[in-house]
Order: structure tokens, then C-alpha cells, then sequence
């Protein structure tokens, strides 16, 4: 778990990967890697992520590659099997966290109010996903959030981009931000993997300045 959290620390942003057709994956493993990610969450929001994380993880092996939207014990099970170093689910569900703990695979369940986050805590988490972020208030959430709970960081997901970034990695309570732009579906599909790499630079870029103070 350490080692996990402290990859995604110093990167400071995970890939949130939509993926339809699992011959992409390894272009898109290239693509990311190129622009300075070696890391990907893929969403068990398609048929194809089982197969995309099994295609990354035998072919590129240095990346770090997790699975996310994973809602039942099953598809986590389907994630482990397929070589996923990390787990991430949209909510707290405590039957996929104790699995997943079983199993010896890091999990982030999203949160998003301190019942939330005191229920992660009775399973011994102190990283975890903030979702929807920008829906539920954002930083100022997070700041109020974070107050009572000094040991927790979290990893904000949705609505992330450009503009807000470099504002959430510079707080203190941020681990690192998950986000889809860099990777959105109709670009994978497309094979425009050249613009996810100039993508990928871009945020790569701001979230060193942000972690710098620059």
C-alpha cells in the first residue's frame, strides 16, 4: 500500500481511463508514458477494461495500472485477477473494501461527507477518493472535510481539468487528482494517442509547478 501511494503522490495525477476496445490499450499505455504518467485507472465502465488491464500489465509492466468504477466484489475480483495494482470505487462499500483488503490490493472507495470517511477509517483508510469533487463543493469541501480528519488525503475525481488542477494539488490534503481529460473515450477510440501524450505533458507540467509552489 505504501508503495502504491507513494507512486501516485509524486505523480500527482491518475489517468481515469474509458476504454471500448482493448486492442488499444498498449497505444494508450504509450501514449501516457510518453507524456510522463506511467499510471492508469481503468473504469470498469466497459466490457473491455478486464482485457485492457490484463494487455498493460503483461506488456508493460513498469506502469502502474488500477482499476476504478469498480462497484461489486466481482468485478474486483475480475481487476485483481487481471494484474490490478489499486482498486478505486465511486462510493463506500464495505464489501468490496474488505474484499479487496483480503486480497491484499489497495482500494480508495470515493467519499464525499464525514460519515463517509469515518466508515473508511474503521477499515484502516487514510487515502481516499473524493467524488464527485466539483459537484460536492470542491476545495472549499474538501478544506472543511479535511479539518477534523488530519490523517486523511484524498484523491479529488470529477471535474478535474486544466483550470482547477493546480488548486487542488496545492493543498495539503491532496494525494493526487484523478481526471478523464487527457484520456477522454472519443480520442482513444479515435487513436489520436498523440494528443493524450501532449495532454499528459501538459497536466504532467502543472502538477509540477503546483507541487513546487511556482
Amino acid at each position: 500500500m505504501t508503495e502504491i501511494l507513494e507512486i501516485i503522490g509524486s505523480l500527482g495525477v491518475v489517468p481515469v481511463v474509458k476504454i471500448e476496445d482493448a486492442g488499444q490499450a498498449l497505444d494508450l499505455a504509450d501514449a501516457l508514458t510518453d507524456g510522463g504518467l506511467p499510471v492508469a485507472e481503468i473504469t470498469f465502465r466497459t466490457t473491455a477494461a478486464e482485457a485492457a488491464i490484463t494487455s498493460i500489465v503483461d506488456a508493460r509492466p513498469d506502469m502502474l495500472v488500477g482499476a476504478g468504477t469498480v462497484l461489486t466484489t466481482e468485478q474486483a475480483g475480475q481487476a485483481i485477477g487481471a494484474g490490478a495494482r489499486f482498486i478505486v470505487a465511486p462510493g463506500f462499500n464495505p464489501t468490496v473494501v474488505a474484499y479487496c483488503q483480503k486480497h491484499d490490493t489497495p482500494v480508495f472507495p470515493g467519499v464525499c461527507t464525514p460519515t463517509d470517511i469515518e466508515a473508511a477509517l474503521g477499515f484502516g483508510l487514510t487515502a481516499l477518493k473524493f467524488f464527485p469533487a466539483e459537484a460536492f463543493g470542491g476545495l472549499k469541501t474538501l478544506k472543511a472535510l479535511g479539518g477534523p480528519y488530519g490523517n486523511v488525503k484524498f484523491i479529488p475525481t470529477g471535474g478535474i481539468s486544466t483550470n482547477n488542477l493546480a488548486d487542488y494539488l496545492a493543498s495539503p490534503k491532496v494525494l493526487a487528482c484523478g481526471g478523464s481529460w487527457m484520456v477522454a473515450a472519443d480520442m482513444i477510440s479515435g487513436g489520436e494517442f498523440e494528443k493524450i501524450s501532449d495532454l499528459t505533458r501538459e497536466a504532467v507540467a502543472i502538477a509540477k509547478d503546483a507541487r513546487s509552489g511556482s
